[in-house]
């Protein structure tokens, strides 16, 4: 999603032959009562409501869930009869409107569908860093603290439907547009509380809203999540805090009972050979630095233990993912993680990296074999790069399959080079 500097966009298109000015509202058609319905949280009110009155003095017919909702009808039903009623939406994006009123539109995407179909949207953006959902990553958007956000919105406001089809808003598309774009992480349901040697349990009771619309058969996602959640199951050992502080008490009661057999037979060997007037004998010494390891070893097991248990999780987590990937990415779905309790998102089609493995391995047993196991060690890498915008290496020169990224070969190819596996 891309700021809009300027509405150039919408004056290159060519001009109805009823030409307005750029500040006369466009006349009101069939079920039209409205110019624009605007959708926004009410913790930004007092913003919004100043919009509204700057609007609403310049001739435009507002409309807003404070004033204009029918009591006694559902927000969603409300909304629905709104945008039909009106000519545009703007969207003020806030934290708090992606947080709340912004799932009520993800809740019923056929709505939202129809909307982006029929209706010119017009996002504003209220601050930076907002998160903008998915559905609206490809539009153009105004900021809030622009000085001539006023005047930018009034001519897009102003300016017919027709106009603007092919400008500042696009239908709703099928993926391509969204191709490499970050969704909502998963977080634990067990994050609260979770200890670093124990592996996060996702939910998979309910698809997320976020992905209702992109995955075709919710079942894979759910088996996806079963694979991950089975490293819980079957890879956690000594989970209980209180079974780890006996089995170190053990171990330490072990050390030193060990360190002081040790201490004893040399002394034991040391007064029997000083005794008969010897030196100690070399095997004395060897004895004595082969018993000394077991416990030197044993301690230092035990303080890498932690950070090694953390590591081992977290290798152990990145496996299931990479197998449970090998099912999404048919959904175009690709997940990665690197921690117990956090499982990024990202939408991104591997169609043409999957053709170019079968290009590169003549027979298509080996090209998808091979492919299987690139999925199962490479994906969870990518993912989490894509998501967080950063690859642990320069731009490649060549193109990919990825418009304006990284694609899935370039990923693993770079990384066979780097010698890294995982």
């Amino acid at each position: 999603m891309e700021p809009m500097s300027s509405l150039e966009t919408a004056d290159s298109q060519p001009h109805s032959a009823v030409s307005l000015s750029p500040n006369v509202p466009p006349a009101l058609r069939g079920a039209e009562s409205y110019h624009v319905f605007i959708s926004y949280s009410s913790s930004d009110h007092q913003w919004t409501h100043s919009i509204i009155s700057q609007l609403e003095s310049c001739g435009l017919y507002v409309c807003y869930h404070e004033r204009d909702f029918t009591p006694g009808r559902t927000v969603l039903e409300n909304m629905s009869q709104c945008i039909q009623e009106s000519q545009k939406v703007l969207l003020v994006l806030s934290p708090e409107f992606v947080r709340s009123r912004w799932c009520l539109l993800e809740a019923n995407m056929s709505l939202f569908r129809d909307c982006l179909e029929r209706k010119p949207i017009i996002p504003v953006l209220l601050q930076p860093g907002v998160s903008v959902p998915l559905h609206l990553c490809h539009l153009t958007y105004l900021e809030a603290n622009d000085p001539d956000l006023m005047s930018k919105l009034l001519k897009v406001l102003c300016t017919p439907n027709q106009q603007l089809q092919s400008s500042t808003v696009m239908p709703f598309q099928p993926p391509s547009i969204y191709n490499g774009k970050a969704l909502q992480p998963l977080i634990a349901a067990n994050d609260e509380g979770l200890n670093k040697w124990d592996c996060g349990q996702f939910s998979d009771m309910e698809v997320p809203d976020q992905l209702r619309l992109i995955i075709e058969d919710q079942e894979k996602y759910r088996e996806a999540l079963r694979i991950i959640n089975s490293v819980s199951q079957n890879k956690v050992w000594l989970r209980p805090l209180w079974l780890r502080a006996v089995m170190y008490i053990i171990g330490v009661v072990v050390f030193l009972g060990l360190l002081g057999n040790v201490a004893y037979m040399a002394a034991v060997l040391f007064s029997h050979n000083f005794m008969k007037n010897q030196g100690p004998a070399p095997f004395c010494f060897v004895s004595y630095f082969s018993f000394l390891s077991v416990p030197l070893g044993l301690i230092i097991q035990l303080g890498l233990w932690k950070k090694d248990d953390e590591k081992y999780i977290v290798r152990e987590l990145q496996k299931a993912v990479g197998q449970a990937n090998t099912i999404l990415c048919e959904e175009k779905l690709l997940m990665g993680c690197r921690s117990n309790s956090k499982i990024y998102l990202v939408y991104v089609s591997l169609d043409g990296c999957k053709d170019e493995f079968a290009e590169t391995f003549s027979e298509q047993v080996g090209a998808e074999d091979m492919f299987h196991r690139a999925m199962t060690f490479f994906s969870s890498g990518y993912a989490c790069c894509l998501a967080k915008r950063h690859f642990p290496f320069p731009q490649p020169s060549s193109t990919g399959h990825l418009e304006g990224g990284v694609c899935f070969c370039q990923y693993v190819s770079q990384q066979l080079s780097r010698g890294e596996w995982t």
